[in-house]
């Protein structure tokens, strides 16, 4: 039997994506509470979220949605991480700039421990990729292409992309 190198590369990734996908999900949370989502995206649904980037870097001018595009379009798959932020009920705290949880729901905040579950979770699922020396990158503009296209649940009210891709030079830098 032969196998070529793509093939195996394509197995590798598939594989690394489920891998980050339980490291994000066992990632600490505060007070124990789980609220993130997370979404392996591929193929169309892949070329809707590059559409979306390349729409908001037309509307708004902010190019590096254009940049980023570019490089999601070298990738075979992306990993999409999402936040329902919700209040935690931690007190003292006030990170989130509102003096108690209560406060922060009448002017509609966002929990900033919340949040940061979100980043240590993001943290989590690339150190999975590093270990596994696939190229990836965490992108902003992939979570918010697809908070516009309403990808995620309602209460989704943060997210971040995660494009991977196994060659022999990262898209994902020396970008321009």
């Amino acid at each position: 039997m032969f196998a070529k190198s793509k093939d195996a590369e394509e197995r590798a990734i598939d594989y690394v994506v489920d891998l980050m996908c339980l490291a994000a999900r066992t990632a600490p949370k505060g007070r124990g509470v789980d609220n993130l989502v997370t979404m392996v995206i591929k193929a169309g649904a892949k070329d809707q979220i590059v559409a979306e980037m390349r729409k908001i870097a037309k509307a708004t001018g902010a190019q590096f949605f254009e940049r980023d595009a570019n490089c999601v379009d070298q990738a075979p798959v992306l990993i999409l991480l999402g936040q329902k932020v919700k209040t935690m009920g931690v007190t003292p705290c006030g990170y989130c700039g509102y003096a108690n949880c209560g406060e922060n729901l009448a002017n509609s905040g966002l929990c900033a421990i919340s949040i940061g579950d979100l980043g240590i979770a993001i943290g989590s699922a690339v150190s999975v990729a590093a270990n596994h020396r696939i190229d990836n990158r965490i992108m902003f503009t992939v979570g918010k292409a697809a908070l516009n296209l309403n990808i995620f649940e309602d209460d989704v009210k943060i997210a971040y992309g995660i494009p991977l891709s196994a060659s022999g030079k990262s898209p994902f830098y020396d970008r321009a």
